[in-house]
């Protein structure tokens, strides 16, 4: 009967202590909730903060993008008036081209009277001009003569002084072509250093503004590279809170079945030392029965004065019940996901040396040796009766990773809170 109620004070107190360490798991669970809901909290403030930011620069974006276009623009206009006095210096280049051409063409005819004029100078120097015109008109035949003769001394004399004339207009056309001439390198000059001063300072209008633009842009670029880590971090975060809020809720779950097996176990305590007491009365008056037969028989043995109690105790001693048809040991919840052997650089060997290429339909888990030892039989809700052959950098604690023959199968298997219980 001691050894009865030392098993039974046994199994409140691990009931018990079970319960405290469920509590403690969850009280722990629930501050990791807190900290990664501050977390996603932060994280959020951040992602905000920039959101305004990108818009702020995807203005600023938009502000040099603008002040491009009126760029552009003008680069149109000032390349109108690139091409108007492009179009002028031809011109003037062409116009002077053709003043040199009519100065040498002038040049030419001064040369060729110059000889003319040279003779009838000496002409002139040997023969006084007034005798020759005299002589002419002497010489003279008849008066028809006469009249012929001035006419043509008129048209000699009137033809050097057209000659003289020409001569002087061409001169002084030939000057009057040579200043037009420089005015004209000057004017091209002129135009020409204007010319390069707009292409210049457009040139570096451009390149500032393509340069503000490049800088902008890249900032935009980075930023939406931090929004998209900042949603990642978010979308992980948000897992993680799912998952804990899951082992919270399992865990719960856990104390709750944990509180009810202590009431049932405070009952059935409750019940054993009532059932105890009720024996130990049959007993004592059993007992009292027995000298008082003793005295009226005192040649029967005491062994029959002891049946009595024997049958009273199997009389009274609880019937056991039978236990459920599932699997039994010692269970956990823990948190689970899956891997495969089938990945590139994967060498499908476990910790324990099982090949899971070589099977890739046996039941393996990967666990954290401290908590299920290595090659215990085990039972996985949802997954069945496996081996504890291997392990992971990543599993720690109450969590285990389970083998399936795909990757496919891996991620149907996702994350999940299960129950396993350690058959050996």
């Amino acid at each position: 009967m001691k050894i009865l109620k030392r098993m039974t004070l046994a199994a409140v107190t691990g009931i018990f202590f079970m319960t405290g360490i469920t509590e403690t798991h969850a009280q722990s669970n629930e501050e990791v909730l807190q900290s990664t809901e501050n977390q996603l909290k932060e994280n959020e403030k951040a992602v905000e903060q920039k959101e305004k930011e990108k818009q702020s620069i995807n203005q600023d974006v938009q502000q040099i993008q603008k002040e491009l276009d009126s760029l552009h623009t003008v680069i149109s206009q000032n390349e109108k008036e690139l091409a108007a006095t492009e179009k002028k210096i031809k011109e003037a280049k062409s116009m002077i081209e053709k003043k040199k051409k009519e100065i040498v063409q002038l040049q030419e005819k001064v040369l060729s009277r110059k000889d003319i004029i040279e003779e009838r100078l000496v002409a002139l120097q040997h023969d006084d001009k007034s005798n020759v015109v005299i002589d002419t008109l002497m010489n003279a035949e008849s008066f028809g003569d006469l009249v012929a003769r001035m006419s043509a001394v008129t048209t000699l004399l009137s033809a050097d002084n057209d000659i003289l004339k020409q001569h002087q207009q061409d001169l002084e056309q030939i000057e009057k072509d040579k200043k037009e001439i420089d005015k004209q390198e000057k004017i091209l000059e002129s135009e020409q250093v204007n010319l390069e001063a707009k292409e210049a300072e457009l040139e570096k209008n451009v390149q500032k503004q393509t340069e503000s633009l490049t800088a902008m842009q890249e900032k935009y670029s980075a930023v939406v590279s931090d929004l998209q880590n900042a949603a990642d971090e978010k979308a992980s975060l948000q897992s993680q809170l799912a998952t804990i809020q899951q082992n919270i809720n399992a865990e719960k779950e856990a104390a709750r079945l944990q509180a009810e097996k202590v009431a049932k176990a405070k009952a059935e305590q409750a019940q054993a030392a009532k059932e105890e007491a009720a024996r130990q009365a049959e007993l004592a008056e059993a007992k009292t029965e027995v000298k008082t037969v003793a005295k009226v028989e005192k040649k029967e043995e005491p062994k029959e004065i002891t049946s009595t109690p024997s049958k009273s105790s199997t009389a009274t001693k609880p019937k056991e019940e039978k236990p459920a048809k599932k699997p039994s040991g010692k269970e956990m919840y823990m948190n689970s996901t899956a891997y495969t052997a089938s990945c590139a650089g994967c060498s499908g060997k476990t910790a324990t040396g099982i090949d899971l290429k070589a099977n890739p339909h046996m039941k393996v888990i990967a666990v954290d040796p401290s908590i299920i030892p290595l090659g215990s039989k085990v039972y996985v809700e949802g997954y069945g009766v496996a081996i504890a052959g291997d392990t992971g950098g990543a599993i720690k604690g109450y969590k285990i990773d389970v083998f399936v023959p795909s990757k496919s199968a891996a991620l149907s298997w996702g994350r999940r809170t299960v129950k396993v219980t350690v058959l050996n």
